[in-house]
């Protein structure tokens, strides 16, 4: 037996604070209300939501971005011009409950958040199994357990694997529906595997995560925006999702110890934002940033080069849509590399979907650096930052981007090795951002064939309830750092001075 209450993690990835504040209001997520009642809640963010990816590596190991350097699934290789597919396995940054390895403790992790199976700890763990999977994320991690005979007991439990894919432009109304029914299936029978798989021990630590609600929240994000004109079958399709985790933690609490510590979380929501894809490219070059090279001076007689010249953009697009992904990613890389001239580039953009990189070509950093570092480096920021906060949506008439982030300043660092210089967040908008004014010149963008509604806001949601959480009612925001030391706290383990977050006072 436990000789302190055990610890719940239960991660809704992508859920969005304002969805859940609304539907536990309207008493759709009975369940996270009580744990609302009960405990105490709030939203979760700080120096850490910068993007999508990195955020629940941050938040499951404690490790600050700036150190583990994970931002995008396609990364810049340090010292390079080349790109990389990329995830949370290349950082090497294990998750907090790597610290209870030489704890009499036992865990039972069952798809955590960017975490891959640790050694030496006492317990179960599934890592890969009913994840989100972004169909641009390059190679698919295959599941694994440990010990690795627990996989055909996952596969006896949950049944064969149900895919559920974020994204095809293709789909009808009655496919959306079949994608829908698989949903929910998926999310029962996660909960099915959950309860079975944590009932055959006592343990100290049980953190598991659900996807759909990613997944589905991007897959249905249309329909909960039309359905304010029109309703259909699918309006409500992202709040049943929300409603069918709500009853599968309910289940699973049913069957553990009445004093448990519960943590339900996410670590960012979701948000009206269409790609962004072409805007900082055209900005960068638009103001002499990034220089391209001429025709006469590309590598004309090497293929990719000369197909680039002959064939029309559009047609690049619609052949490169039918190319198996790892071959899109070289073409991706290829263009990156060979078409700017890194003699002359100040700045450049890597490219991106949603949130937007710019990388200073920093002498001594980059290969053919040509920025000083020092007076010159932040100058050449600043004047880029000036830029950006010119840029005005004609739609709105109001400023196009919401953030701008000066990676070394913001961070109190160097400048990254790995990070970008500066990461630049868009306001959400219900239209594509076709066209941008600035006093000097206009920045545009043409539609690409990843023509996705939706992407995420910089906040997540945390409910805590349990023999430990004394604290009532609405917390302020909780940087997200803080949660993997105040997580330690409450299983009395001492915090490695690696985590350099404050721990949550719930008492």
């Amino acid at each position: 037996m436990t000789t302190h209450p055990p610890l719940i993690l239960i991660a809704i990835d992508g859920a969005d604070d304002r969805l859940i504040q609304t539907w536990v209001k309207e008493g759709y997520l009975p369940t996270i209300a009580a744990l609302m009642e009960r405990g105490c809640y709030g939203k979760v963010s700080g120096l850490e939501s910068l993007a999508e990816h990195g955020t629940s590596l941050s938040l499951v190991s404690g490790v600050s971005r700036a150190v583990h350097g994970y931002y995008y699934f396609r990364q810049l290789v340090p010292k390079t011009y080349q790109l990389s597919p990329y995830d949370f396995t290349d950082t090497k940054v294990l998750p907090f409950w790597t610290h209870l390895s030489k704890e009499d403790k036992k865990v039972a992790i069952i798809d955590a958040p960017d975490s891959a199976i640790v050694a030496n700890l006492k317990g179960i763990q599934v890592a890969d199994w009913a994840v989100h999977r972004d169909r641009l994320s390059g190679d698919v991690l295959l599941p694994c357990t440990n010990p690795p005979e627990l996989l055909e007991d996952v596969r006896q439990i949950f049944g064969k694997p149900i895919t559920i894919s974020e994204f095809d432009p293709q789909t009808s109304f009655a496919q959306d529906v079949i994608m829908y029914h698989r949903v929910l299936e998926r999310i029962e029978k996660k909960g099915k595997l959950c309860r079975e798989l944590c009932q055959r021990d006592d343990f100290d630590l049980i953190s598991i995560g659900f996807y759909e609600s990613h997944t589905g929240g991007h897959y249905f994000w249309k329909y909960l925006k039309a359905g304010q004109q029109q309703e259909n079958q699918l309006t409500n399709a992202i709040r049943d999702i929300y409603q069918a985790i709500d009853t599968q933690i309910k289940l699973f609490l049913q069957e553990l110890p009445q004093q448990a510590n519960v943590v339900i979380y996410s670590a960012f929501g979701m948000a009206d934002t269409y790609p962004t894809t072409g805007l900082i490219p055209d900005f960068c070059q638009k103001f002499g940033y990034q220089v391209l090279l001429t025709a006469s001076e590309e590598r004309s007689l090497k293929p990719l080069p000369l197909a680039r010249k002959l064939l029309p953009q559009s047609w690049r697009e619609a052949i490169s849509q039918r190319l198996p992904l790892s071959v899109q990613e070289r073409l991706v890389n290829d263009n990156f590399a060979n078409t700017t001239d890194w003699k002359k580039t100040r700045a450049f953009a890597i490219p991106s979907l949603y949130t937007s990189f710019i990388r200073v070509n920093l002498a001594g950093r980059e290969p053919q650096g040509i920025v000083q570092p020092g007076k010159d480096y932040d100058d050449l920021l600043t004047e880029i930052e000036t830029n950006l906060q010119q840029l005005i949506d004609p739609v709105t008439n109001k400023p196009a981007i919401k953030q701008i982030v000066k990676t070394a300043a913001w961070f109190n660092t160097e400048p990254p090795e790995h990070l970008p210089d500066i990461f630049v967040e868009w306001q959400p908008a219900q239209h594509f951002l076709a066209r941008l004014i600035h006093p000097q010149t206009e920045i545009t963008q043409a539609k690409s064939s990843y023509h996705r509604d939706s992407y995420h806001s910089q906040n997540g949601f945390m409910a805590v309830a349990g023999d430990a959480i004394e604290v009532r009612g609405e917390l302020e925001n909780v940087s997200i750092l803080d949660l993997a030391p105040t997580f330690l706290n409450l299983m009395k383990v001492e915090i490695p001075p690696e985590l350099t977050g404050n721990v949550v006072k719930f008492t």
